[in-house]
């Protein structure tokens, strides 16, 4: 046989191309980056955390010398880390995501070397070195020249120290927290097990009668040479104090296996090294008992070693984040692309343990599930967009989700509102449960009790006695809205009304044609608040007359003000996403309709770090012939305000609700109107994105938008399975029982 060289070589490079661009490619776990939103109020923290986990492991930079930049203590702070922060204190091991509010960041873990101290500003360090990717971190801390390392499973957090030559130590802090409650217990088990609880809650600093316990049982890999507890007991003073030798002194206890209480209390587990020595520390943590943290431990991790837990939660992750798959865009894109997915995956976040069990609201009882308990449901932010998501991408979480809504009706009487840890916190405005519910619903995940969902939302919608959920209901109901006697009136009556549509879908399903009809109506009370002079909503004074003196802008920055919770009269302008029709005629039509949208980002009224104006950008589809608008103006907040960087968020990432925003933004679709199964469109920022569908839930394998660029101008024309459109909307239907949505600029 004759050798054609020219063949052979071409095909050597050929295999060698593809050998290289297969060893080369990154799986979309690799392009998430946790140090986004670190920075700027971002809240979100660099440590490892598994989908949707229980514990988390946070390096905890905020209890250092007041203001230096940003410490806990001296300002409000949600967060157990700050980017720009550098004295590292400790490793948190349960932590919030993206929250607006102090909460957790308990549990400290921290090694040292030399002689034990157990004053966090003396022991404390800077660090260097950092790495964060999904589902690990590391960091060198600089006075002690020690490595440490951490991943996590759903319910135990790993961390691995390496320590040089000499006396190492652990501490277990338990007396230092994100937030200032109080109370714990810790006790020695033997020289490689340590067990306790904590005390955690007073979310937003309210309800401190909620608080609750966290659980959690330590185990070491390497038996300690020496160990003990600590306390720090309060300083008393008068006449009994003088008898007190022992008053506010610190009481180190060692080599005791007895139980400490207390609020400044800790443990320490002291090694003595004659060479570079690594030491594992794996947690379980429950909110039902001591003994549900050590099986968590047991069944969950076990022996298994830090490497073998660290892969396969980076598989898990891996997993789901390749439920959305990508081509096309630039590094940066895919980095802030699968990190916004990565944030959405951490809340509403596992409640139950590994045996089912877990606590009911306000605590009575303990209650076992077979399927997932979740908990952490900020439902003001979350119902806008990050539900839709999930039922989208991940349908089999949301109906989860929507059955933990439900459950929290049977154990309190009342759908969750801004649900933490079986404990109701009532934060923020409006009954978004209702929304959530009707808009899964909507999208065809109906795998949950249908009828208490609907009885759960009337009781909401129009019980006027004692409703933790719509206070000023029976002022809501008689006038339409709400006066300048309640917080935020105007604010409120929007979301009121958000909920109340949502209501009319779900009674439409049932057949209610009287529920129809009168939440219909109840969801158009807006438009008593509409101010034709202006152009924009305005609070009413009880008498029904308006309120004086009224400044619009007032209420920007979470300035305090009359009419708006969190936001002014022109970011909330637009927030009837129910009735954008309506309001376009209440403007006076399409040209006026557009000015006044146009004015809120010319004047820098929109703020893209909150809420109720998020969907703003894409209400230029709803004017013919200035979609392009929609286009412009996704594409450059993107660019301004989402970047491969710390402060890559353009502020609190409201448990993955920025972050939501984003994915559906560069996708090219948004779901324009909660509870309405219909998404807009707009250019996606990648030339094809595939979205794989669960067949539990849908009848495709996947759908697939494609990007066909001639000069990246406007949209041309919108094709459906190679049928053209004629619409910049299409229904949730339509979309997931289609093959590809493709979109062509010219």
């Amino acid at each position: 046989m004759v050798l054609n060289t020219n063949k052979f070589k071409t095909a050597c490079i050929f295999y060698m191309l593809f050998f290289s661009i297969t060893i080369f490619a990154q799986e979309p776990a690799d392009f998430v980056n946790p140090f986004i939103g670190t920075s700027n109020y971002g809240a979100a923290f660099p440590g490892p955390i598994a989908p949707r986990g229980m514990a988390s492991i946070s390096p905890f930079n905020v209890a250092g010398v007041k203001n230096t930049p940003m410490e806990k203590d001296s300002q409000w702070l949600s967060n157990p880390y700050v980017n720009e922060n550098n004295f590292l204190t400790g490793f948190s091991q349960v932590n919030l995501s993206g929250v607006g509010c102090p909460e957790l960041g308990v549990i400290l873990v921290m090694p040292t070397t030399g002689n034990v101290e157990i004053d966090h500003l003396k022991y404390g360090s800077t660090y260097s070195n950092e790495v964060a990717k999904a589902a690990y971190y590391s960091v060198n801390i600089d006075k002690y020249k020690v490595k440490g390392e951490f991943t996590a499973s759903k319910r135990v957090g790993i961390s691995r120290f390496t320590f040089p030559k000499g006396q190492s130590n652990v501490l277990l802090n338990l007396g230092l927290g994100l937030t200032n409650e109080e109370g714990a217990m810790i006790k020695v088990v033997s020289s490689t097990e340590i067990e306790g609880m904590r005390t955690v809650g007073s979310f937003c600093y309210n309800s401190p009668e909620d608080a609750y316990p966290v659980y959690f049982v330590a185990q070491f890999s390497k038996p300690a040479n020496k160990f003990g507890v600590w306390k720090k007991p309060a300083k008393y003073n008068g006449v009994e104090a003088q008898w007190m030798g022992y008053n506010g002194k610190t009481r180190m206890m060692d080599n005791t296996i007895k139980t400490v209480v207390g609020d400044s209390i800790g443990s320490y587990f002291t090694y003595k090294f004659d060479k570079q020595e690594t030491v594992e520390v794996k947690i379980g943590i429950s909110y039902v008992s001591i003994e549900n943290a050590r099986e968590n431990l047991a069944k969950e991790v076990g022996n298994r070693t830090f490497d073998a837990i660290y892969k396969e939660t980076y598989n898990e992750w891996n997993e789901e984040l390749s439920k959305i798959l990508v081509e096309g865009g630039s590094k940066e894109d895919n980095t802030i692309f699968y990190t916004a997915l990565y944030h959405t995956l951490i809340h509403p976040n596992i409640l139950n343990d590994i045996n089912g069990e877990y606590p009911v609201i306000k605590r009575t009882k303990i209650a076992k599930t077979k399927d997932t308990r979740y908990t952490v449901f900020s439902l003001w932010d979350t119902y806008r967009n990050v539900h839709p998501l999930m039922s989208l991408v991940y349908p089999k979480q949301q109906s989860d989700m929507v059955k933990s809504m439900l459950d929290m009706f049977d154990e309190n009487g009342w759908l969750p509102k801004w649900e933490l840890n079986s404990t109701e916190t009532f934060t923020m405005v409006g009954d978004p449960a209702s929304i959530v519910i009707t808009d899964t619903y909507m999208r065809g995940i109906r795998d949950y009790d249908v009828n208490k969902a609907y009885y759960a939302m009337l009781k909401g919608a129009d019980n006027v006695e004692n409703n933790p959920l719509r206070p000023g209901l029976k002022d809501y109901i008689k006038k339409g809205y709400l006066t300048t006697d309640n917080k935020g009136p105007v604010s409120t009556t929007q979301e009121y009304n958000i909920s109340d549509y949502s209501i009319s879908l779900m009674a439409n399903e049932f057949g209610d044609k009287d529920n129809v009809k009168r939440f219909k109506e109840r969801s158009l009370s807006y438009r008593k608040l509409f101010d034709k002079n202006l152009n924009l909503l305005r609070p009413r004074t009880p008498d029904g007359k308006w309120y004086e003196p009224f400044d619009p802008s007032s209420g920007a920055n979470f300035e305090e003000n009359v009419g708006f919770i969190e936001g002014n009269a022109w970011q909330y302008a637009f927030m009837v996403p129910h009735d954008i029709i309506g309001l376009k005629k209440l403007m006076g039509g399409d040209i006026p309709f557009s000015a006044q949208l146009q004015k809120i980002f010319d004047s820098k009224q929109f703020d893209m770090a909150n809420e109720p104006d998020i969907a703003n950008p894409y209400l230029f589809n709803y004017v013919k012939g200035e979609e392009y608008k929609a286009q412009e103006m996704v594409k450059k907040l993107v660019r301004e305000y989402f970047k491969n960087e710390p402060k890559g968020l353009p502020g609190n990432d409201d448990t993955g609700t920025m972050s939501a925003w984003l994915v559906y933004s560069m996708m090219g679709i948004y779901p324009i109107s909660p509870g309405d199964p219909i998404y807009t469109i707009t250019a996606p920022m990648f030339h094809r994105v595939t979205i794989k569908l669960d067949p539990r839930y849908y009848k495709k394998e996947s759908i697939v938008i494609e990007r066909q660029i001639n000069n990246d101008g406007k949209i041309n024309s919108i094709e459906l399975n190679g049928k053209s459109l004629n619409t910049f909307f299409i229904s949730h239907d339509d979309f997931v029982n289609g093959t590809k949505l493709k979109v062509i600029q010219n």
